[in-house]
């Protein structure tokens, strides 16, 4: 079950995102556990894969928005990193960008799936 602990252990900073969440930890979880639902991991992993580059920048830029929103900092970096790169719409290999932040995206959904 996703805890307060297992998300420090993630790297977030769950003082900001509680705070963020009138520090109820309820809350808190509960827009964490949203991310489940956020379909611009797939649309940033699709666009990146066919080099649209236009639509994985916004798709990035609504993730790193997201994430530092909650204060996620274990995944809101690759994909700030990411962004940022993608801004300028540079072509380049982004695999290695990618793969990072579809770890931290998969090791965030493994907490929020998890029973325990």
């Amino acid at each position: 079950m996703l805890s307060i602990d297992k998300l420090i252990e993630f790297g977030a900073d769950t003082k900001t995102g509680l705070m963020r969440c009138m520090d109820s930890e309820d809350f808190y979880l509960r827009m964490v556990g949203l991310l489940r639902k956020e379909n611009n991991f797939d649309v940033l992993d699709e666009a990146l894969q066919n080099n649209d580059l236009d639509r994985a920048f916004e798709a990035a830029h609504a993730l790193k928005g997201v994430t530092g929103n909650l204060a996620l900092t274990g995944l809101f970096e690759p994909i700030s990193e990411l962004t940022e790169l993608l801004r300028s719409r540079t072509e380049m290999d982004y695999s290695e960008y990618r793969e990072k932040v579809l770890a931290k995206k998969q090791e965030l959904f493994e907490m929020i799936d998890s029973v325990d």
